[in-house]
């Protein structure tokens, strides 16, 4: 048993199509919002996700700067992703960017896998946009960290909230502030995820399909990343 699935986003961005292409179709680009470090070497896509990497991609379509396309090989269970971006030019310096992740997740627990996924394809494609607007011509660089396995959910995601100086149900443009987010607004959250941009970075905590809170973060001026490890696991071993 598996499905099929696609999951489809649109959005228009201040940005020119050299950008948008930059963004979608170059390693430094993808890097700058994806999850972990992207590489494009040839017609082969690699994304390294902590210590693990994701299955490669093969490109299947480069026409730049319009359409940008990529996909995994079929795994023997059926399983491959898929990535596609239009990127359509319009007056005013701005662009109608298109984009389409599809596949197939095989097993009887594919809806939960899915549910995964698609909440975190809205938290990258959020941040795509978020780089496009406030960040054009930059990279960043991100900063992956995974804390313990978290069993209770609703108190972590409590415990991470008043540790970033949010109420408890934060709401978008709601300011963060504490000592390691000390200038920052939530312009983005789901069920799973939550992501604050900084004049610098946009720092992403999101909930991993594998049961603990990851950062994701995209970082555009120096700063440490060995601080977050040890932030997680205080959100995990904390008493409210």
């Amino acid at each position: 048993m598996g499905q099929e699935f696609a999951n489809r986003h649109e959005a228009q961005v201040p940005a020119d199509p050299e950008q948008v292409w930059d963004a979608v179709a170059t390693g430094p680009g993808i890097s700058s919002w994806f999850v972990g470090r992207t590489e494009i070497d040839g017609e082969t896509v690699r994304t390294s996700f902590g210590s693990d990497w994701i299955p490669a991609g093969t490109v299947t379509a480069a026409e730049p700067p319009h359409r940008f396309a990529y996909r995994s090989d079929t795994a023997d269970d059926g399983r491959f992703i898929a990535y596609e971006y239009l990127v359509e030019g319009r007056a005013g310096a701005a662009t109608v960017l298109r984009t389409v992740t599809s596949g197939f997740l095989p097993g009887d627990d594919w809806a939960d896998e899915f549910e995964a996924m698609r909440y975190g394809t809205e938290l990258f494609f959020h941040t795509l946009t978020e780089h496009l607007r406030w960040f054009p011509g930059r990279h960043a660089t991100p900063v992956t960290a995974f804390g313990p396995p978290v069993t209770d959910w609703p108190g972590t995601w409590r415990r991470l909230h008043t540790a970033l100086g949010l109420p408890p149900q934060p709401r978008l443009g709601d300011p963060a502030r504490s000592a390691l987010i000390p200038d920052g607004v939530v312009t983005f959250r789901n069920p799973h995820a939550l992501a604050v941009r900084t004049p610098d970075a946009v720092h992403r905590f999101l909930r991993g399909f594998h049961g603990s809170l990851v950062v994701a973060h995209a970082l555009y001026s120096p700063a440490d990343p060995g601080i977050w490890p040890g932030f997680l696991a205080s959100l995990a071993s904390r008493d409210d």
